[in-house]
Parts: structure tokens; sequence; C-alpha cells
């Protein structure tokens, strides 16, 4: 039962996809703020926690966490937080624009700007590991 649950989410994408190229319903541009808007969710209720999701998987990682890199990862969650509200309103927006400018975004801009910010944290992480600091 657990490998079947690991697929939930890949059969339903797959069947919004299938269904918004059958029929071009207005509520499946919803899609992409209903991810974002869950994305979100997750990392900003973490702030509330002990220990966030980004603390988490740097455990689980095996990275040991010393109260530099603890206080680092707690900030870079705020900086997800903060990416994810301004992207989950900017597809907001792109559902009342035309479709081409729904499409760009949604399935292309807002991937480039997570893989940046991905990049961006990484080579950061590099210069901070290489300067002792965290």
């Amino acid at each position: 039962m657990g490998k079947i649950k690991s697929f939930i989410p890949i059969l339903f994408t797959l069947f919004v996809i299938v269904l918004f190229c059958v029929k071009r319903f207005f509520f499946l541009k919803f899609y992409p703020p209903l991810c974002n808007l869950t994305v979100f969710i997750v990392f900003y209720s973490s702030l509330f926690q002990k220990e966030t999701v980004i603390q988490r998987f740097a455990r689980r990682f095996g990275d040991k966490l010393e109260k530099p890199a603890w206080d680092y990862t707690r900030r870079l969650t705020y900086v997800w937080c903060v990416f994810m509200f301004i992207n989950l309103w900017l597809s907001i927006w792109t559902i009342f624009l035309p479709d081409n400018i729904w499409i760009i975004y949604n399935s292309c801009i807002s991937y480039v700007l997570i893989g940046l910010i991905f990049g961006i944290e990484y080579i950061v992480r590099i210069i901070l590991r290489s300067m002792k600091v965290i």
C-alpha cells in the first residue's frame, strides 16, 4: 500500500494534464497556485515548529547541524517562504492573463526560478562551508 501512495501525486498530476489537454477548463488553471500554496503552507508552518522542513532534510541527508548551520537553514526557510509566496501570487495573476502567458510562466519561468534559487543556495552553502561559517 505504501508504494501505491507514493504514485498518487504522480497519477493525479497526469490526470490533470490529460484533462487540461482534452478540455480547456478554466478551473484547471488553478492547479499551479494550489501546488504553490501547498508548498508555501508546508514551509511557513514549519517555521513555528522546533525544526523547519529544510532542517529535517539536512538532518536526513546526514548533515550535522551545529548552531550556525541550524540558524542558516532556518533563515533559508524564510527565503523559500518569501519566494513561494511571490510565486503563488504570480501564478494566480497569470490565471487572468492570456493562455500563452499562463503557460509560459507556470510551465517554464517558475521552474527556472526554482532552479535558480536551488543553484544560488547551493553555491552560497559551498562558499560558507569553505569559509567554515556553517
